[in-house]
């Protein structure tokens, strides 16, 4: 819906569908053949979906950084496990979503974490 309530990993919450899209753009800026091709696992009771996916991809392109010096792509590529846990509205739309997926294990990956 227009006024998406997104529960991101890092603890930040986040209002709106502009917002949201923006956020999504943001993440996929440095790695843009990011995917999620596989879906073993989907769930819904109610109102209520679950998706784990498979999120894969490279680190190919300068990172933006809250300081504004951007991260400098690795060339490293990543694959893990996330999450999504949607709450839907008879008119079909999300209006929560819950994203889950280990950031130090995506940031080892990509060759900056510990």
């Amino acid at each position: 819906s227009k006024d998406i309530v997104v529960h991101w990993p890092d603890g930040r919450v986040t209002k709106g569908i502009e917002q949201h899209i923006e956020d999504l753009k943001a993440m996929f800026v440095y790695a843009p053949d990011t995917r999620i091709k596989e879906h073993p696992v989907k769930f819904g009771s109610r109102e209520w979906t679950s998706v784990i996916g498979v999120m894969e991809g490279t680190f190919t392109k300068p990172m933006p950084a809250p300081n504004g010096k951007p991260i400098a792509p690795t060339g490293k590529a990543f694959k893990l496990s996330m999450n999504t846990v949607g709450r839907w509205n008879a008119q079909g739309t999300m209006d929560e979503e819950y994203l889950f997926w280990d950031n130090a294990t995506y940031m080892k990956q990509l060759g900056i974490g510990q």
